[in-house]
């Protein structure tokens, strides 16, 4: 019983390194379902170099957006139009400008997990290079038809990533391609996966080495920052749906989940028209919005008009 607890214990305030690992995992298994579902080399000159290519670089960028899209990091700092450093000095500039590269640098870096994953697994699986590059292979290394046309070898040397279009007496050129292209692109792949490991173990160490933190402060640090962000989402809810709770009432006269109602109100025509149609966010004054319709007639409108008591007739509305 104590074992679940105690990796619970581990896994606090790992919640990047959990989520990194999930994001690859992911993308690993994704990548090996797309690839054996969609992709097929044309294994034609011209061809084989763009859908390669394609196959290689157009998920990975896609991603790389969608990993920059997911961050709320990325949402506050497009949105952050000015933050507070009180007047403007060479000092708060230069301490802006360090904090923008900051978040930048870390909203990159959880971004880039996804896509360094499909490239890594991508090369190293090499039928996505095999497929891009095979024609561009010197074959006459490889005895792949010497006595004809430097654009004939090039036919013949893109047909090699499908072997059932490759002649019998070609099928040992076509096996030493391959398994050259195939060493060139893993190779590829584990020295990406090794840059990688090797940068960010190097920033995660220049970003100690310059943090004015100690060990147990930054850890102090972070575990506040993630419990402030917890609270900050409750109450946001929370308070968001009471002040919702408000405008509703005044527009039904009750709000759902009230017990013991004794009457409703009973919106006009007028009324149902002020709050359909398209909502756009409206600006009220220096410092406030109104964030809908409903909210924008609440807050104009007093609550007056028809009401239906429920304990009585249902036939008898009153005026109030």
């Amino acid at each position: 019983m104590t074992f679940l607890p105690k990796w619970l214990t581990f896994l606090k305030g790992k919640e990047v390194v959990v989520a990194n690992a999930i994001i690859a995992i992911l993308t690993i298994g994704g990548q090996q379902l797309f690839s054996f579902f969609t992709f097929s080399c044309p294994c034609h000159v011209g061809q084989n170099l763009i859908y390669g290519l394609a196959f290689l670089g157009v998920p990975a960028l896609i991603l790389l957006i969608v990993g920059y899209a997911l961050n709320n990091q990325t949402w506050r700092l497009v949105m952050g139009k000015r933050s507070h450093f009180g007047r403007v000095t060479s000092s708060n500039w230069l301490l802006k400008c360090k904090l923008v590269c900051f978040v930048l640098c870390s909203i990159t870096g959880r971004a880039l997990v996804a896509p360094v994953t499909w490239l890594a697994v991508t090369l190293i699986n090499g039928s996505y290079y095999i497929c891009a590059v095979s024609e561009y292979v010197p074959g006459y290394y490889y005895g792949a038809a010497p006595n004809v046309t430097a654009s004939e070898r090039s036919r013949i040397l893109a047909t090699f990533p499908c072997s059932q279009l490759v002649p019998p007496e070609l099928t040992r050129a076509r096996d030493e391609v391959i398994l050259l292209l195939r060493y060139q692109s893993q190779v590829a792949g584990w020295l990406l996966i090794a840059v990688v490991v090797i940068t960010v173990f190097l920033s995660y160490c220049l970003a100690s080495c310059f943090s004015p933190l100690s060990f147990l402060h930054f850890r102090y640090w972070s575990s506040y920052v993630h419990n402030e962000q917890e609270l900050f989402d409750e109450a946001t809810d929370q308070h968001s749906r009471l002040y919702a709770m408000q405008n509703v009432r005044k527009f039904f006269g009750f709000f759902p989940g009230s017990e013991n109602v004794k009457e409703i109100r009973i919106p006009s025509l007028k009324e149902w028209q002020a709050i359909s149609g398209l909502a756009f966010l409206k600006r009220v004054d220096e410092e406030h919005y109104d964030y809908s319709l409903l909210h924008d007639w609440a807050l104009k409108e007093r609550a007056s008009g028809k009401y239906l008591r429920i304990d009585e007739d249902p036939g008898i509305i009153t005026q109030l």
